[in-house]
């Protein structure tokens, strides 16, 4: 709820700078990237427009209701900001790099939304579960072999769900970074014990 809290009031600040300015260019992360440091994290909490915030609000809600019960305020946070902003700087950086040589494709972009902290969250519910411990552990995958498998799962979700439009490197980014997370337990408070039970997110 604080979450979705803070991106309905970044929503807010969007509509009344647009009034005297285009608010895109001031929450927006685009290149050069640290030519406006704090969009590194408005760029998580803005939305390009009221559906857009409610296809993310829908998602935080699912996802974020079931991890928030099973971790710290502190983590929780610092997860979602954290992967947000990583699943950002990954769309402007690569689309810029391979933007020259795809034909349609946009070298100098910018983004904002939740949708790649969102994806981090149900890559991070994917990856942390009995389930995909019984599965994962039962084959005892190397390393290498599980950052493969992430990666395919990881595209396999984002091309499903690809949409005109939509940023796919950060979505593809939140999920691959939600899924590694997950294998580590990283949400995992420090003083919880390591039992079964407590090992299912």
């Amino acid at each position: 709820m604080v979450t979705l809290a803070v991106i309905c009031t970044v929503f807010l600040a969007q509509q009344a700078v647009g009034v005297v300015a285009a608010p895109r260019s001031l929450f927006a992360l685009s290149p050069p990237l640290l030519s406006r440091p704090w969009t590194l994290v408005t760029n998580v909490y803005a939305h390009a427009g009221l559906p857009h915030l409610l296809a993310n609000a829908v998602g935080l809600a699912l996802a974020g209701a079931v991890l928030e019960r099973r971790t710290s305020p502190l983590r929780f946070h610092a997860f979602f900001v954290s992967t947000g902003a990583l699943a950002g700087v990954s769309q402007v950086s690569i689309a810029g790099l391979v933007g020259p040589f795809v034909p349609g494709m946009v070298s100098h972009v910018s983004v904002l939304g939740a949708s790649g902290a969102v994806f981090a969250l149900f890559g991070y519910l994917l990856a942390a579960n009995r389930l995909t411990d019984t599965v994962i552990g039962g084959f005892e995958l190397a390393p290498r072999v599980q950052l493969a498998l992430a990666g395919v799962v990881a595209a396999a979700i984002t091309i499903a769900t690809a949409n005109p439009g939509v940023a796919l490197i950060a979505h593809f980014t939140g999920l691959l970074l939600g899924f590694l997370a997950g294998r580590v337990h990283l949400l995992r408070p420090t003083d919880s014990p390591k039992t079964p039970e407590a090992a299912n997110y």
